[in-house]
């Protein structure tokens, strides 16, 4: 038994689903039962749920916590050939937080809870109790990596696995189209329901807008979805109880508009924002 598959065996045994990577960290091809979309339709990753073929293709689908498929004769040839084991992150029900780089390291450790961390060849993952949809490139050297995803197994990692916070959540949501109607002037700074404020110190509150004010001020691309994320984050924080006022949102806005965003911009990105979280 070589190395990749008893760490495999190890991992499922535990629950984990698990698939065998070629070099490069890029999965088996389909095999012969599912050329040409024969078994309708996993090749394109379309459709959640494990490939049903009885060999490791359709990269996540074919993840598998069922070890005696992964010391079937089927998948004998993909351990032999494997350069690394990878996993579903999503049917393990967490989210991988994929930083490539020391600066994305560095932004999330100013701007997400701490959690379990691993380190990668040029960066961590952050991994994080709960799934949401993956998405590539959500900001500069960031991807999410959950639902329909797999990620590389390195280690178990360090530290108390969090909960997924609304930041990274916030993080995958892409912009809805501009409101039609989108107000000129704020009348109000986030429609709050006036709920008791669970924040019980305006500290946390302003920690959170300095925050937020840094994250747009360092984007240095995709400026209009950084802005568009970072209002979501803060209406999604601290949106419900009314506790924003004019002078946070002006703040906010004019971070915004110190990196080329228009005001109306900044009324259509908070507008959508409101819509999407229901305020």
């Amino acid at each position: 038994m070589n190395d990749h598959l008893h760490t495999a065996l190890c991992l499922a045994a535990t629950g984990l689903p698990v698939l065998p990577l070629r070099k490069g960290k890029v999965p088996f091809g389909n095999c012969r039962h599912c050329a040409k979309n024969a078994c309708g339709g996993r090749p394109n990753m379309k459709i959640p749920g494990p490939c049903t073929c009885p060999r490791p293709c359709h990269a996540w689908a074919a993840a598998s916590s069922d070890t005696a498929v992964l010391r079937s004769q089927e998948w004998v040839g993909a351990w032999r050939e494997a350069a690394a084991v990878a996993y579903h992150p999503g049917g393990a029900d967490v989210t991988v937080v994929d930083l490539d780089n020391p600066a994305a390291v560095r932004w999330a450790r100013e701007s997400l809870p701490a959690t379990r961390t691993v380190p990668t060849t040029r960066g961590e993952h952050w991994i994080y109790r709960g799934t949401m949809p993956s998405s590539n490139a959500v900001r500069p050297g960031v991807d999410i990596k959950s639902l329909m995803a797999y990620a590389r197994w390195l280690a178990p990692g360090v530290g108390a696995m969090a909960v997924l916070p609304a930041a990274v959540r916030a993080l995958g949501v892409k912009e809805p189209a501009p409101a039609h109607r989108a107000p000129q002037r704020l009348t109000a700074a986030s429609a709050g329901h006036g709920g008791e404020c669970p924040h019980r110190t305006p500290v946390y509150l302003d920690r959170g807008i300095a925050m937020a004010v840094q994250r747009i001020s360092e984007a240095r691309s995709a400026v209009h979805a950084t802005v568009y994320r970072t209002f979501l984050a803060v209406l999604s924080t601290h949106g419900r109880c009314g506790c924003l006022t004019e002078g946070h949102v002006t703040r906010l806005f004019t971070a915004a508009q110190a990196k080329g965003e228009s005001p109306r911009h900044c009324t259509d990105a908070w507008t959508n924002a409101l819509t999407t979280l229901g305020l």
